[in-house]
Parts: structure tokens; C-alpha cells; sequence
């Protein structure tokens, strides 16, 4: 059993995931980069150990059930048990007509589904592959990127400042997403592990071109939840350290 943290991070090769595994290995914390693609995977882990991180790449594709087989298998080997997961890994994949967003009433069930695959379905699938080895943990943290578009609170007032964004398909998987963390905040309240969402802020990525804020402080919550003390929170939807609305 390694006596040093290990964390994991979906879609590590870029964006927030990137500068998460940097943030989280500026703490000394052996990092695993999960990526889809190898040879993105390793120059992200080239960067870092540039940097004098503890990371390395991991073969993890969330829409690959045998690299979730594989990436545990391996993190057991080798560590024993997963003290950190986050699941950064997600798409966005909504349609336009006319440099607009296809509205509720129009999203293809291709998209909804597609999204939904990704978003949802395969991140829980990756959280339920690791749950035993962080049960091996001594305080285990699960943290899901989440989004403030996945609030019905937030959507439904009028008052909001996304009431009037709407993007039907990548928003509802990120609600489905909210409402599976709750849940197994809830099962797990009894263990030493946290279980949380975060929301990063509208980043500047390339999934986000028009972002607001840079990818450092995106990261920052991702971070935060992953290494709470003891007494800290579980069951929570977070920015930057405040809790907002389901």
C-alpha cells in the first residue's frame, strides 16, 4: 500500500483536467493523467514531470469500459488504493442552427443520448470501477465537474444570469449528474469519504473559447474538494468555496 496519496484525474491531457493534475500535484501528490489518447497522455505527463510533478499516464478512456478494467487493475498493483478521483472527462456536443442553439424541443435524441453517454452513464461507470480501492483509503475523495447549467434553481429564475442560456442536452446531463452525487454522498455518509461537484466557472478551454475567467482558478475547486480535511463537507454543489443551488 503506497503510503503516499494517489490521485486520478479523467481527461487529464488539457484544459481544466491539465491544470487540475498540476494543481493537485503541487500539493505532493502522486497524480495519474487519464487520457484517452497516449501520446497526448504522455506529453502532458513530459510537462509536468518538467515541472518536477510525481505524475504519470494512465490509459483511461471514460467511454471504454476495458480501460476502466485496466486503469484499476493497474492503480491496485501498484498502490493498493485510489485516495483521489476526479471526474473531469466531458463533452459538449449541442447542436446550432443559424449561430443559434437547437432549443429543447428540437435537440436530436442522438445528442441527448451521445451526451448523456459521456457525461453521465460512463462517469459513473469509471466512479463505480474505483470505489473499492478509495473504500481502501483513509479519506477517500470522489469530485465530479459538474456545471452552474446543471442547476434547475438556477435555470428557473428569472433573476439568474443563465436563465436565458439554455444548452438542453449538456445541461441535463450535468442535473443527472448533480442528482447521482447526492445519492452517493448519501451512501457513503458513514465512511471517511467526501463525495462532491464542483462547478469551475465559465473557463477559458477549447471547449469554451468565450470563457470569462482563466483555467487556474477553474481548476481551483476541483482541487479544494479533492483535498478537504476530515471535518469537510460531503453532498455539496461548490464554486469557489460557496455552495450553490441544485
Amino acid at each position: 500500500m503506497s503510503e503516499k496519496k494517489i490521485a486520478i484525474i479523467t481527461g487529464a491531457n488539457r484544459g481544466i483536467g491539465f491544470e487540475t493534475a498540476r494543481q493537485i500535484g503541487q500539493k505532493r501528490i502522486k497524480v495519474l493523467l487519464g487520457a484517452r489518447d497516449e501520446e497526448k497522455g504522455k506529453e502532458a505527463e513530459s510537462t509536468l514531470k518538467n515541472e518536477g510533478l510525481d505524475v504519470e499516464f494512465i490509459l483511461l478512456d471514460v467511454n471504454d469500459a476495458k480501460t476502466h478494467e485496466s486503469a484499476a487493475k493497474y492503480v491496485e498493483e501498484n498502490f493498493g488504493k485510489l485516495d483521489i478521483l476526479i471526474n473531469n472527462a466531458g463533452i459538449y456536443l449541442d447542436e446550432s442552427e443559424n449561430g443559434e442553439v437547437v432549443q429543447a424541443s428540437k435537440t436530436s435524441l442522438d445528442v441527448f443520448r451521445k451526451t448523456f453517454e459521456t457525461n453521465f452513464f460512463n462517469t459513473i461507470a469509471v466512479t463505480q470501477q474505483f470505489i473499492p480501492l478509495i473504500k481502501k483509503s483513509e479519506a477517500g475523495r470522489i469530485v465530479f465537474l459538474s456545471s452552474g447549467l446543471g442547476s434547475l434553481t438556477l435555470h428557473s429564475d428569472p433573476n439568474s444570469p443563465i436563465y436565458n442560456y439554455k444548452i438542453p442536452a449538456y445541461d441535463v446531463s450535468k442535473t443527472a449528474l448533480n442528482g447521482y452525487v447526492v445519492h452517493l454522498a448519501h451512501e457513503l455518509k458513514e465512511t471517511p469519504i467526501k463525495v462532491n461537484t464542483a462547478h469551475p466557472g465559465s473557463v477559458v478551454t477549447d471547449m469554451n473559447a468565450n470563457g470569462e475567467i482563466p483555467v487556474e482558478l477553474g481548476a481551483k475547486t476541483s482541487v479544494d474538494l479533492a483535498t478537504l480535511p476530515a471535518d469537510g463537507y460531503t453532498g455539496k454543489f461548490v464554486y469557489l468555496g460557496e455552495e450553490l443551488p441544485w
